[in-house]
């Protein structure tokens, strides 16, 4: 299934990983890499000062900005390359759930509802479970300076709704990795059982907590 798979998608919650995974994974599969740019966002440091009142402006540059990367990628991009990335645009009305007034939330589904039947579906998903002490840990270490006013309430908020949207999740392949008995961003003997385990994914969804 893994060799098979030419978009593969890492995702997890704010700190879980999912970018350094990602440039991992595509440095050893020779793969394209497609990464979001959180820092291209202009709302995203004064959403993390007032959530309440930069919410929607946050969450609708993320929706086109993330659209438009699919698109341009998608027309641009080399069929016979594989990709990996580090963004899924299913979990973007995640956080429009978790941050956005009702009013707002549905002017933000009529935006997601036109831009998202055009956006290509992920060959194998692969999804970094971790509990909020561990993501506000790796949240502070890697020290963004948009992300410091980030709470350990607002990761667990993310955590669970990451986990919701997981548990319902069947678009794609699901690889659910522990990412806190497992670390395969830090640790290369992780990875590499990480990597081995891919290789050997047989099942539509799968869960991976060893570290050995």
């Amino acid at each position: 299934m893994f060799d098979k798979a030419r978009y593969i998608v890492v995702e997890g919650p704010i700190g879980a990983g999912k970018t350094t995974l990602a440039k991992r994974l595509a440095a050893r599969i020779n793969a394209d890499l497609l990464l979001e740019n959180p820092a291209a966002n202009p709302f995203l440091g004064r959403f993390y000062q007032n959530m309440e009142r930069w919410g929607l402006p946050t969450q609708i540059a993320f929706l086109f900005q993330r659209s438009e990367q699919l698109a341009a990628f998608d027309h641009a991009h080399d069929p016979f390359r594989r990709i990996v990335s580090d963004f899924l645009i299913d979990k973007d009305p995640l956080f429009a759930e978790l941050n956005l007034a009702e009013d707002e939330l549905q002017l933000y589904r009529q935006l997601y509802d036109r831009l998202k039947p055009s956006v290509r579906k992920p060959d194998l998903v692969i999804y970094l479970q971790a509990q909020p002490d561990i993501l506000i840990d790796r949240v502070r270490r890697r020290g963004v300076e948009s992300e410091r006013k980030i709470s350990e309430a607002y990761l667990q908020r993310v955590a669970e709704r990451y986990a919701t949207f997981f548990h319902h999740y069947d678009a794609a392949p699901l690889f659910i990795v522990n990412a806190e008995s497992l670390n395969p961003v830090d640790k290369d003997e992780d990875f590499e059982l990480l990597y081995s385990r891919l290789q050997a994914m047989r099942s539509y969804r799968e869960f991976f907590g060893y570290a050995g």
